[in-house]
């Protein structure tokens, strides 16, 4: 049942964790990694709620809410400063970073390659149990983070949601609407007094669980790769949108927005994919279209131009001679 002590106010706490295990380096040393995984074997001993450890323990305020199977909780920091986050337990943890964007810092978890993405917010990390996790940032905008611990064990008498039995991946910065909309309902209930509706808490903890195990399938996982690149699906997505609406202006926020990112991750995310940016690539696919209608002579220049979104002949001529070096005209010659 959840605490009723831990859901009623924002407190700094380190939950009892020793210091000894907090370290501000990004890549752990061997003494981080045996400090981690000596701190892994003791919680499996006592099952003690494992929490995400974050130094300096002052430079945050954490509000935390247990029911049976689950803990979350509410990181919210309160001063400028280099934060680090630490995790490695028996127990998985979905991060939820509702407002996160860094001048520097980096991210990794046992088994995927270390991003530096820098806007973090609105993505989501998951680590399974037994990985080992480090995320350090030096805060461009002071971070908010709700952390969600699942202990399998504690989900084995569920055997329709196979939960326990599920060999998880772990996801390093992606987007997912489905399970965002059900964690930011599981947050807002908390910070309104969770304790007030426990049946509804522990429901939407349940349906979070669904959302993970859908996810860890491959069904319509949004994710971004470490290196900061879309991940193939975004891709696939994007450059299907823009050559369905090739004659179309297209806005950057609609097409972050159909991949579930921000709009500025978006557009350094997809110069990383596509080697141009957004705008340029919507051009560049135009052209190309206009370079396979003017091969077919059937239509006049100001007809392929309206084919493909330049109003004017002037437009289309400056942008083909832009991209091709070649004026439309000098083109169809071309083919003769």
């Amino acid at each position: 049942m959840p605490r009723d002590s831990e859901a009623t106010a924002w407190k700094p706490s380190t939950y009892g964790l020793p210091q000894s295990v907090i370290s501000p380096a990004f890549e752990p040393s061997h003494a981080d990694r045996n400090e981690s995984r000596r701190l892994y074997h003791r919680a499996a001993a006592d099952m003690a709620d494992p929490v995400v450890q974050i130094s300096p323990p002052e430079a945050v305020n954490r509000r935390s809410v247990t029911w049976p199977g689950m803990r979350a909780e509410i990181v919210q920091a309160n001063r400028r400063g280099r934060i680090n986050f630490r995790f490695c337990a028996p127990a998985h943890v979905l991060v939820m970073y509702e407002r996160s964007v860094r001048y520097e810092g980096g991210t990794s978890i046992q088994g995927l390659p270390p991003s530096t993405v820098r806007d973090c917010s609105r993505k989501f990390i998951f680590v399974p149990a037994g990985h080992e996790f480090h995320d350090w940032q030096e805060p461009r905008t002071l971070p908010r983070v709700a952390f969600f611990y699942f202990h399998p064990t504690q989900f084995a008498s569920s055997a329709e949601l196979g939960f326990s039995d599920t060999c998880f991946a772990p996801r390093l910065f992606f987007a997912d609407r489905a399970l965002w909309d059900t964690a930011l309902k599981l947050r807002t209930l908390i910070e309104s007094g969770g304790s007030d509706h426990r049946g509804y808490l522990e429901a939407l903890g349940i349906v979070l669980t669904h959302e993970l195990v859908r996810l860890n399938t491959g069904r319509g996982f949004a994710e971004v790769s470490g290196n900061g690149s879309l991940a193939a699906w975004q891709r696939r997505k994007t450059a299907d949108y823009i050559e369905e609406h090739l004659a179309e202006p297209i806005s950057l926020a609609a097409l972050a927005q159909l991949v579930d990112l921000s709009p500025n991750y978006f557009c350094r995310a997809f110069g990383q994919s596509f080697g141009m940016p957004p705008l340029r690539y919507h051009t560049h696919q135009r052209i190309e279209r206009a370079k396979a209608l003017l091969a077919k002579h059937g239509e006049s220049m100001t007809e392929v131009g309206l084919a493909v979104g330049y109003s004017e002949a002037s437009a289309f001529s400056t942008a083909f001679r832009r991209v091709t070096g070649v004026t439309p005209s000098s083109y169809r010659r071309s083919l003769r």
